[in-house]
């Protein structure tokens, strides 16, 4: 294994090389690794805009300026912690979201079975189905983190398909891939088809805020709500870029104004 430490940015210019996540070895070589960055670009679910599938190498593209350490996280060099690697991408099946599943599940498989922390580049929210799959055959029922506008728990979309960047965690309840009592969503918002919408979520057994509570409440008492009731628990965490504004992400799937900037994200 190549050393751990991306190049240094005053020796080589960000710019130069073939872009990977944080400039990190692209490798499938994953002895004595602790995470690894998983690119898995499909955005087949897509009920609205397409275009996700360029998301994962558009990271990394951006991940160039990244630093390793992090104010918010108290000055830590995360490469002095961790042996982290870019396990390049899923080769998805364009078009064809149960071929996709089973070879996401595959990959996800050689990682989390070492006992490697997977990072899932997406790829639309329908992704997350079989990341679940792979990781609860090691960990058993997770918690589920959710960052997004919408719930995603629609019992079926178009033509009535189940399989869509809408249903995914209804779709995951019905597998028992999730400890729906102490999962939460957060950030919802923005216009409904039915009264009844965020209330399916909750019938699931998700913990609910809505963007307009997140703010009231302030930050740092959603972070204690969000500990409290997962205090123990092994977490599955996934942020959909619609969580943030529009203003601050305006290439997203499915935009959805009123949500937190790019500072308040942070």
């Amino acid at each position: 294994m190549k050393s751990n430490l991306p190049p240094d940015s005053l020796e080589t210019p960000r710019f130069c090389g073939i872009p990977t996540f944080m400039r990190l070895n692209q490798t499938r070589e994953v002895d004595h690794v602790d995470v690894a960055i998983l690119g898995i670009p499909s955005d087949s679910g897509s009920g609205y805009r397409t275009g996700a599938r360029f998301g994962p190498n558009a990271i990394r593209q951006m991940s160039v300026m990244l630093r390793p350490i992090n104010p918010y996280q108290g000055n830590i060099n995360i490469f002095e912690l961790c042996k982290i690697v870019d396990f390049g991408d899923v080769n998805v099946v364009p078009g064809y979201v149960e071929e996709t599943f089973e070879r996401i599940t595959s990959a996800m498989d050689i990682l989390v079975e070492r006992g490697i922390t997977p990072v899932g580049l997406g790829g639309d929210h329908l992704v997350t189905l079989p990341e679940l799959r792979s990781v609860v055959k090691r960990h058993g029922k997770v918690a589920l983190l959710h960052f997004d506008s919408h719930t995603d728990t629609w019992d079926s979309y178009f033509a009535g398909k189940r399989y869509s960047s809408g249903t995914p965690f209804k779709r995951a309840v019905e597998e028992e891939l999730l400890l729906a009592d102490v999962s939460v969503q957060v950030g919802l918002r923005g216009s409904l088809f039915t009264p009844n919408d965020i209330k399916n979520a909750m019938d699931l057994g998700f913990g609910v805020v809505t963007t307009d509570e997140m703010f009231r409440m302030g930050i740092p008492s959603v972070i204690e709500k969000i500990h409290k009731k997962m205090a123990g628990k092994k977490v599955f965490i996934t942020f959909d870029m619609d969580f943030v504004d529009l203003a601050s992400a305006p290439g997203i799937q499915f935009p959805e104004a009123g949500g937190p900037n790019g500072r308040e994200v942070l």
